[in-house]
């Protein structure tokens, strides 16, 4: 436990590049008191409202929240909504020189109505479409002048059209150019791209997708999780499992199922972005694939005892470790 300590003190060197899908999380916080009389849904009186980073945009300041240092880069839509996230960014000391505003795509913005600590619907404004060739040049260029000097990259990827494969295959071979740990969330349909990542962060449910076999026990488990290390030539493959809790499959040793650690389990929202967050800044840390995984597995296990797209502390992860100690 005393070096998992060690670690976390050391997440304030590391410095992450995250590149992905940039998104505004909008909450819209109410009550429900009555039905509506024009249809059978209720009626949410409106409390407050707050946006926050959503997407890799959330990946970056998880690892802000953790005292690390994060350069975010991604594309927004030049909107009043992509002005004012890129503030909060700069307000929460993430690097946004990365950000490219362009006019023909809205900045990603999904709304959730929360009443009484429950989803009631959640509203989706975007353009999936892939983006342009030059913005992807435009993108590399930018990553490539960075490169040296960040510790690790973490490629999110919501599916939303930035995380396209010949993105993310430039930036492996950069990355690997310069011995850099890379660092994959993934989503379907890219699979064959992410091939030579240093380490892939499936759900359970994105696992069986990617693998073409549904995860339903242990069995297709560890054949899941074997497949797609064996078929990336990656050093691991963490699939986080909800209430079940993680299992690490890394090319040099046997399988690791860590259980949960989480007490209350409120809202998942944004606990994917926390792990690939907590797990890549604690390698940059130079921490090793299982003690990388435990520390996500805390972290995870906070941020889904909290309503909302969430982070974790610093503070908050060390006081859990010591509970646990």
């Amino acid at each position: 436990m005393t070096n998992l300590l060690n670690i976390i003190d050391r997440f304030e060197n590391s410095r992450l590049l995250v590149v992905g899908d940039i998104m505004a999380d909008e909450f819209v916080w109410g009550r429900v008191n009555r039905i509506s009389p024009e249809a059978p849904v209720p009626v949410v009186e409106v409390v407050d409202e707050t946006i926050l980073p959503g997407g890799a945009a959330n990946v970056a300041n998880n690892i802000i929240s953790l005292e690390g240092k994060a350069e975010l880069v991604g594309v927004i839509g030049q909107d009043k909504i992509g002005e004012d996230l890129t503030a909060d960014l700069k307000q929460r000391k993430i690097g946004t020189e990365g950000i490219l505003a362009v006019q023909e795509r809205p900045t990603i913005q999904k709304t959730r109505i929360i009443a009484h600590s429950q989803q009631v619907v959640r509203v989706d404004r975007e353009n999936r479409k892939e983006i342009d060739p030059a913005l992807t040049e435009t993108i590399l260029d930018y990553c490539g002048g960075l490169i040296s000097d960040i510790d690790a990259v973490i490629i999110s990827d919501y599916g939303k059209g930035v995380i396209i494969p010949p993105l993310i295959e430039k930036l492996v071979a950069l990355s690997r150019e310069f011995d850099r740990p890379v660092v994959v969330d993934p989503k379907i349909g890219h699979l064959k791209s992410y091939k030579r990542i240093s380490v892939l962060t499936p759900n359970h449910h994105e696992a069986g997708l990617l693998s073409g076999k549904p995860i339903t026990d242990e069995e297709s488990l560890i054949e899941v999780g074997w497949f797609l290390l064996n078929l990336l030539e990656c050093e691991a493959v963490l699939i986080t499992r909800g209430e079940k809790g993680m299992s690490l499959f890394p090319r040099q040793g046997e399988v690791t199922h860590i259980p949960t650690v989480a007490r209350e389990v409120y809202d998942v929202t944004g606990a994917g972005d926390t792990v690939v967050a907590v797990f890549t800044l604690a390698l940059a840390s130079g921490a090793g694939l299982l003690e990388a995984a435990t520390l996500a597995n805390y972290a995870a296990g906070i941020v889904v005892g909290k309503v909302g797209t969430a982070t974790v502390t610093r503070g908050e992860l060390k006081k859990e470790l010591s509970l646990k100690s």
